[in-house]
């Protein structure tokens, strides 16, 4: 009879739930999904919160296998060592193997004013208090809203088709990952529900007080209410635990995600830093992350050599309120094209992808190794380069523990 494996998945988004699911292939491997809330919360929709047009809550019930076991905790630290995490309520869960995917949330605020006098959107949590300012707030309340990246535009439509005025702060480009082709359909979108948006380099916000956002132009902008998207943080646990991360705090691998100081601990999703040169961030990459990090594990219990990560991006949607998008084609490598779809049909089709990003994750849970993603972006090239090496035709993957 084959020795039964515990394998402990930390973090319940987009990679946690995709790799609990995909480990229940296996019949001699006990999974344990580790999450803060009792509920799964597609953080495509957290715009949508703060707009009051969706509550972004889907129970587990519908997405996890039924194999996996919940535990609805914090874990406070990592023991490499002695095979176990410990539990903020108080206790210790052992693990053969381990899935680290613990996401990503608000950034450390660093700019003066902003930690006292601005609103993250980056948590369920924090969309509900925002969403509890503006409603407190009167309907001529100037908001700002700092950030010009997908949940900065996103935000910004869904307050201004609401009737809010709204200011939109790009810091820079309006939606740097756009081809200059959608860009401009974004700015025509946004002046169309009267959102002022405000780029170039003297953009920059360097202070935040309780009515008004500071420019490096010199500018200083009423704001009621000041919304901050501008990045994205990562929990310290991987580095409070002692293991090695990225300047960011990203869990540091190899490019079969496993950490570069211990082969029984895996990473997925937003905190994972494969070869320090982590994928975008995104709902789409975490899934795909997740069931590799879950096929890296299964291969290690089956004595099988685990395969490098391999994932191409096809495409960004980008939502401009409940009537309008933009739905961004891509290259293998992460680049835009000049194709895309906008209007209601991009809008049509950012809903989907919000629908389809939850529904991948209950079809794995029925039929766990099913989910499949583009392959054939450029990332041994990008690696080649970094090493000054010309790129391989073939790559081998790399040694447990050891970073490409």
């Amino acid at each position: 009879m084959a020795e039964n494996t515990d394998v402990v998945v930390i973090g319940g988004g987009y990679a946690g739930v995709m790799a609990a699911n995909r480990l229940t292939r296996r019949d001699d491997v006990t999974v344990t999904l580790i999450n803060p809330r009792p509920v799964f919360v597609p953080r495509l929709r957290l715009h949508q919160v703060v707009g009051a047009s969706h509550d972004a809550v889907v129970d587990y019930r519908e997405i996890l296998a039924e194999r996996v076991r919940l535990v609805v905790g914090d874990v406070t630290r990592i023991d490499p060592a002695g095979r176990e995490v410990t539990l903020a309520a108080g206790g210790t869960l052992g693990y053969g193997h381990l899935i680290y995917a613990v996401g990503s949330g608000s950034p450390v605020m660093r700019v003066p004013g902003v930690a006292e006098f601005a609103h993250p959107v980056a948590t369920l949590e924090a969309a509900r208090r925002l969403r509890s300012v503006l409603d407190a707030a009167s309907p001529a309340a100037p908001v700002t809203v700092v950030g010009a990246g997908p949940t900065g535009i996103e935000t910004a439509a869904e307050l201004a088709e609401r009737g809010r005025r709204v200011t939109l702060v790009c810091g820079g480009v309006l939606g740097p990952y756009l081809h200059p082709r959608a860009r401009r359909t974004a700015a025509r979108r946004l002046a169309d529900l009267k959102v002022t948006v405000l780029d170039g380099p003297g953009t920059k916000t360097t202070a935040v007080t309780r009515d008004a956002v500071h420019l490096a132009d010199g500018r200083e902008l009423p704001s009621e209410v000041t919304v901050w998207t501008a990045g994205f943080g990562v929990p310290d646990l991987a580095a409070h635990s002692g293991l090695t991360t990225d300047t960011m705090g990203r869990l540091l691998t190899d490019e079969t995600l496993t950490s570069v100081d211990d082969e029984r601990i895996v990473a997925a999703g937003d905190a994972a830093a494969p070869s320090d040169l982590p994928f975008r961030m995104s709902a789409y990459a975490a899934g795909c992350l997740g069931a590799h990090a879950a096929d890296t594990v299964l291969d290690r219990t089956a004595g099988e050599r685990p395969a490098p990560v391999d994932l191409s991006f096809p495409a960004m949607c980008v939502g401009l309120g409940r009537r309008a998008g933009i739905f961004q084609f891509a290259h293998k490598d992460d680049t835009a094209m000049r194709l895309y779809i906008g209007g209601r049909t991009g809008a049509k089709l950012k809903e989907l992808s919000c629908r389809f990003s939850v529904k991948h994750l209950a079809d794995e849970a029925r039929k766990p190794g099913s989910h499949t993603w583009p392959k054939g972006g450029n990332r041994r090239e990008l690696l080649a380069a970094r090493r000054g090496e010309a790129p391989a035709t073939t790559e081998p993957a790399a040694r447990p523990g050891t970073p490409m």
